[in-house]
């Protein structure tokens, strides 16, 4: 298998600090605290490992990975090759083991608060995969459908965990604590509805169940609720693009990341409707609101969850140390997703779909309406639970007029845009 060129060090500080996900308040200021943030979680997975036979792991999920590198000689050599292939001096592990015992660490506990903002790390597992990811054997791992199949079995075991009672172990006001003063005026929780400040936990039952917590109404309003020609925000989040005269086929793997909808809406017949519309697309670091709306008040047509990928990135990216915040037009059509067909009763405006996306970590996606349902400008239509993610909203050709956000793609601004889920974003014609 060809190796990939190592890149210098100074080069990728200088992409780390162009990153879309660092400009987004995904990573933290310096590539340096992401690293030592791996090999913290990598200390505390072995330490807990020692002693342990060889094939004793906790997690079933990672047991059937452990299986599968043994078993299946293609896994096995796309597995050793990635480890092997990491950015000198940036390895998250060494070996196979090391990454199984980290993946075993991982998915029984729930991530900590850090109350330094420069250290700031919340996703260990795109931090275990980031520099995996962008090697060459990497690329080729992280789309064979074995082992993706056995991630999204270890990252929905994570999620059940993330759901449970034992996970509020980190919901508490001290130092780390998601609930301590620095994480309360970070994460703005005085918007925020919380269920009983005078119980444990402040209420909440489950760590995902504060990650994708309900907003107070009053702090999202809606725009313009009764003018059906303003459309409004699905989601809280930091514009990525605005894309107009979107193809229905396109190579959506190549530079630019050109939107593909036939692949995005995973050859629904609804496609052709779509040809030539546009598409609006944000990201939502994990201090976004975490729940998504629906842009304009209508009948809900169909509604799926299209399963596939998890972790994976295009090479024509480049190198990319954020785990896939480069990669976010082609993960509309390769990643773990909603589909969401909303019809106005305006013509003009006809069909829109908000496709909520997974991008890392749990990539879990639940959609809460049902084909048949009516729902008004601003209703909620479903959440993420905890992880990175992006959301993409598609328009029939001829239904807007003008977007209101600029495009951080007409001129890569280094302060992308932001949005409020229910905020005006385009008006339609």
């Amino acid at each position: 298998m060809r190796r990939m060129v190592r890149i210098k060090e100074r080069d990728l500080d200088a992409k780390y600090n162009r990153l879309f996900g660092r400009m987004a308040g995904y990573l933290p200021p310096n590539r340096r605290a992401v690293d030592a943030y791996a090999a913290g979680v990598r200390k505390e997975a072995l330490a807990k490992r020692k002693g342990a036979g060889g094939d004793d792991w906790k997690s079933p999920g990672v047991r059937a990975f452990a299986t599968l590198i043994e078993n299946d000689g293609i896994v096995r050599m796309y597995v050793e090759e990635m480890i092997r292939e990491q950015a000198r001096g940036h390895a998250s592990v060494h070996s196979v083991d090391e990454m199984l015992a980290t993946l075993d660490h991982i998915v029984a506990t729930a991530p900590l608060y850090n109350p330094d903002k420069a250290k700031q790390v919340f996703f260990p597992m795109s931090a275990l995969f980031a520099y995996m990811m962008m090697t060459t054997a990497g690329y080729a791992a992280f789309r064979y459908p074995a082992i993706n199949d056995v991630l999204v079995r270890i990252l929905n075991e994570w999620c059940r965990f993330l759901d449970s009672p034992e996970s509020t172990y980190v919901l508490n006001t001290t130092k780390y604590g998601w609930l301590s003063k620095p994480a309360y005026i970070q994460y703005e929780l005085e918007d925020f509805i919380i269920p009983d400040k005078g119980a444990p936990h402040w209420g909440w039952t489950s760590f995902n169940a504060f990650f994708h917590r309900q907003i107070q109404p009053e702090k999202r309003p809606i725009a313009k609720p009764g003018d059906p020609k303003v459309v409004v925000s699905a989601n809280d989040g930091t514009m990525y693009n605005i894309m107009r005269d979107v193809q229905r086929l396109d190579r959506f793997w190549l530079k630019g990341e050109p939107y593909s909808l036939l692949n995005m809406l995973n050859g629904h017949a609804y496609v052709d409707r779509f040809a030539g519309g546009d598409v609006f697309q944000s990201f939502l670091s994990g201090a976004n609101y975490h729940r998504w709306h629906s842009p304009i008040a209508g009948t809900v047509r169909h509604a799926e969850i299209v399963t596939a990928l998890t972790f994976t990135e295009a090479e024509s990216a480049g190198p990319d140390p954020s785990a896939g915040t480069l990669s976010l037009g082609y993960e509309t059509a390769t990643n773990v997703r909603g589909l969401v067909y909303v019809e106005s009763d305006d013509p003009t405006i006809g069909l829109v779909c908000v496709i909520p996306v997974g991008i890392t970590e749990i990539s879990s996606v639940t959609i809460e309406v049902k084909p048949g349902q009516r729902v008004e400008k601003g209703d909620e239509l479903g959440y993420f639970s905890y992880g990175g993610s992006t959301l993409a909203i598609v328009f029939q050709p001829g239904a807007i007029k003008k977007f209101i956000p600029k495009n951080p793609h007409a001129k890569n601004p280094k302060n992308p845009a932001t949005i409020q889920v229910n905020g005006a974003i385009a008006i339609a014609n």
